[in-house]
């Protein structure tokens, strides 16, 4: 009996131990819950995606006084170099936070593939106008209901293509080279009807893919060429801004809902401060990148308006074909002044 009785009192003073660690320790951190969270970026560590990415993580930190901590994955790391798979993992919340384009986001719902429509946008100004519009705001209700937090937009830019046979200026040059496009059908038609082989792969195999020729070519924005060296095994780049790629800034909606008021407001603030970051810093380095990419030895071509007409001319028949999949309204939402 004595020793029932000396076993509760010990049983009992270890549970008054163990609830008054746990009281300090919520004390110490105000009662608010701690995150260690992930994100992803497609690209590597000298690209304005990842040096965004770290300046909201580093902002978050400190607003919140380490409770919340955003460690940083360069080149789809977590998700073995596939970028639709990093989506994916987004959604299924896996990952936490991402820098993706809605080219990718458009295996989920087609009609996020909108925005990459050839031609759509004349330039920036236009770009800045139509993103923090009734466009940018139709494309957040559409990632809402996949399962994604919007926290805003980046910018990877405009989209050129590069290749090692000859200098591209019409769509007669483009005929039978092979290019690596993003994965989607929409590029595939597109790119076929310029007359060119499109072949899809994930942007991690890119460059060995260059570098064996296997393949021609290949389109991506400056950034990307850039930060990926892709002047090591590409000579031509046409300047043909054919297609805009803005960055989705997601995280995972369950997540989002499941955080104090306090702790959304200021990861939106952090957000919107990288995302304005990484689009000036892209901005701003771009001429610079151009210079020394030139540098290098890659040889820069400017299509004269006359031969941008005949890409856009090559190009009107993806409107006809995909308007139904991007819905007429949403369209019509980028198209407005």
């Amino acid at each position: 009996m004595k020793w029932r009785k000396l076993a509760l009192i010990v049983v009992s003073a270890i549970l008054l131990v163990a609830l008054a660690g746990c009281g300090s320790s919520k004390s110490a951190s105000g009662g608010k819950k701690s995150y260690n969270l992930k994100m992803s970026v497609t690209v590597s560590e000298s690209s304005t995606w990842y040096k965004a990415a770290e300046k909201f993580a580093k902002e978050v930190e400190e607003k919140t006084d380490g409770r919340i901590k955003t460690k940083v994955y360069p080149n789809e790391q977590l998700s073995g170099g596939d970028s639709a798979k990093g989506v994916e993992m987004l959604v299924k919340g896996s990952t936490d936070f991402s820098y993706h384009s809605p080219i990718i986001y458009s295996v989920l719902d087609a009609r996020l593939g909108v925005v990459s429509a050839p031609f759509l946008f004349k330039d920036l100004n236009e770009v800045d106008q139509k993103m923090n519009g009734k466009g940018g705001e139709e494309l957040k209700k559409i990632l809402s209901e996949k399962g994604i937090e919007t926290l805003g937009f980046g910018e990877n830019g405009f989209r050129q293509v590069t290749n090692s046979v000859h200098p591209i200026k019409t769509p007669t040059d483009l005929k039978g080279l092979k290019i690596r496009i993003p994965g989607i059908k929409m590029y595939t038609d597109l790119w076929r009807g310029y007359g060119a082989d499109p072949t899809a792969m994930t942007f991690s195999e890119v460059f060995t893919a260059l570098q064996q020729n296997t393949i021609d070519g290949q389109e991506n924005p400056i950034d990307v060429i850039y930060s990926s060296k892709l002047n090591e095994v590409q000579k031509y780049i046409s300047m043909w801004n054919y297609s805009y790629d803005p960055l989705i800034f997601g995280m995972n909606k369950k997540k989002f809902d499941s955080m104090s008021p306090d702790d959304q407001k200021i990861i939106k603030e952090a957000a919107k401060n990288a995302n304005e970051y990484q689009i000036k810093l892209a901005r701003e380095q771009e001429e610079k990148q151009i210079q020394e990419l030139k540098d290098s030895g890659m040889e820069f071509y400017y299509p004269t308006d006359a031969e941008i007409e005949q890409f856009k001319k090559a190009s009107e028949n993806i409107y006809k074909t995909y308007e139904k999949d991007w819905g007429a309204d949403l369209l019509k939402a980028f198209q407005e002044s």
